[in-house]
């Protein structure tokens, strides 16, 4: 009988993990429980998803609001810097400016708006308009944004994030001030010692201030790379990718996870005797349509994962060639026609041809690390382990 399914994706519940705990071990035993209770075969080429958030507790990368403070003061000895292009939230920045406060006399923070990198708004770009506002040109202090905007909570959490963030760093005894503008060079005439908080944009906005010349430029990238006081750390992602365990402790991004993913795809093999591809994944890209928030606060999609998914998908578009290449066929002659053209299509990359025009070509581990983030999810689901079947098969299988 022809298979009447395609991708399948399946969030595997899995134990509270804690640290030193055999993740590898409890994320095979975990699948083939899920196997056998379920009733699904596992085949080769399916995809098993790992949350990175698991993989940092059982790796016990964690650090304190302390050892941020410490790395600070090492870092910027003065205690006066600027801090630009922070995001808004209170689990993946707010406990590391606690930790940068704690470690500043006063601080400069330079605010992107209308929204910051990955969507949460400040203001509504209706609200620019009204005002004839240009933020790419317009740098606003504090109180004119007040006077311009006035208090502007957040969509979904209630929360002004200005007074939040000044709230915590006057907590910490550090004083603040806050400037609103898109250009990072922005904050020179402020501060000469800059701390660009930028994800993805992180390497232009160095570039752009060392050469309009700051005299200190480092991201959270460049905070936490090696141990404080025995804590966590993450040589490649330092602070970024981290969010909030406790009021005074982060998980930092997971560290060297190539061992693990071919740990547990060995371990696979040795159980099942299928190739299966094996992942770790954090954000995936999804814009909420009310929030406007694209996630990605994450460094990367997925930090290791293993060879077969290397690569971006070779597909073409079954519309496309419904509506042009057969358009005189129908029914079972339209279906064996498009299969056969599947089946034979070339090996080599289709990119720039119109077969393949609406299809995405975007990286297998973005697409397939989005899929996890949303099966998974961000709650009390309880599934940290994401299995993923016929990721692999197209209409022609």
């Amino acid at each position: 009988m022809t298979r009447a399914t395609g991708t399948v994706s399946r969030g595997v519940r899995a134990p509270i993990i804690r640290e030193g705990d055999d993740l590898a071990g409890i994320v095979v035993d975990s699948v083939l429980e899920a196997s056998q209770s379920e009733g699904f075969d596992l085949n080769d080429r399916d995809v098993v998803g790992i949350t990175e958030a698991v993989v940092a507790r059982a790796q016990g990368n964690y650090a304190s609001v302390d050892a941020i403070a410490e790395d600070v003061k090492a870092k910027f000895p003065d205690g006066e810097f600027g801090v630009i292009f922070p995001i808004m939230s209170r689990n993946r920045f707010a406990i590391c400016l606690r930790g940068i406060a704690r470690g500043a006399k006063k601080l400069t923070i330079m605010m992107s708006y209308p929204s910051d990198e990955v969507g949460n708004h400040l203001v509504d770009l209706d609200q620019l308009d009204e005002k004839g506002v240009n933020p790419w040109t317009d740098v606003l202090d504090e109180a004119r944004y007040r006077d311009l905007f006035g208090s502007n909570p957040h969509t979904f959490t209630g929360v002004d994030y200005v007074s939040y963030y000044r709230t915590l760093c006057e907590e910490e005894n550090a004083e603040v001030r806050f400037v609103f503008a898109n250009d990072c060079r922005s904050i020179l005439p402020y501060e000469k010692h800059v701390l660009t908080c930028d994800i993805h944009t992180r390497e232009r906005s160095k570039r752009l201030l060392k050469a309009a010349g700051a005299l200190t430029v480092l991201g959270l990238d460049d905070l936490l790379t090696k141990p404080v006081d025995g804590s966590g750390y993450n040589a490649d992602y330092g602070l970024l990718g981290s969010n909030k365990a406790t009021e005074e402790k982060v998980k930092l991004f997971p560290k060297e996870c190539e061992h693990f993913v071919h740990e547990v795809q060995a371990r696979l093999h040795q159980a099942t005797g299928k190739s299966i591809e094996v992942m770790v994944f954090g954000d995936g890209a999804f814009k909420d349509p009310v929030g406007k928030i694209w996630e990605l606060a994450d460094p990367v999609v997925s930090p290791a994962y293993t060879d077969g998914l290397n690569g971006t998908p070779n597909e073409v578009k079954l519309k496309y060639l419904a509506d042009n290449n057969f358009a005189d066929l129908s029914g079972d002659a339209l279906k064996s026609a498009i299969s056969e053209y599947i089946a034979n299509k070339p090996k080599e990359s289709l990119v720039g041809k119109m077969e393949t025009q609406g299809t995405t070509p975007r990286r297998l581990t973005d697409l397939l690390g989005s899929l996890c983030d949303l099966t998974t999810g961000s709650g009390d689901k309880g599934t940290p382990i994401v299995l993923i079947q016929g990721y692999f098969d197209n209409y022609a299988d």
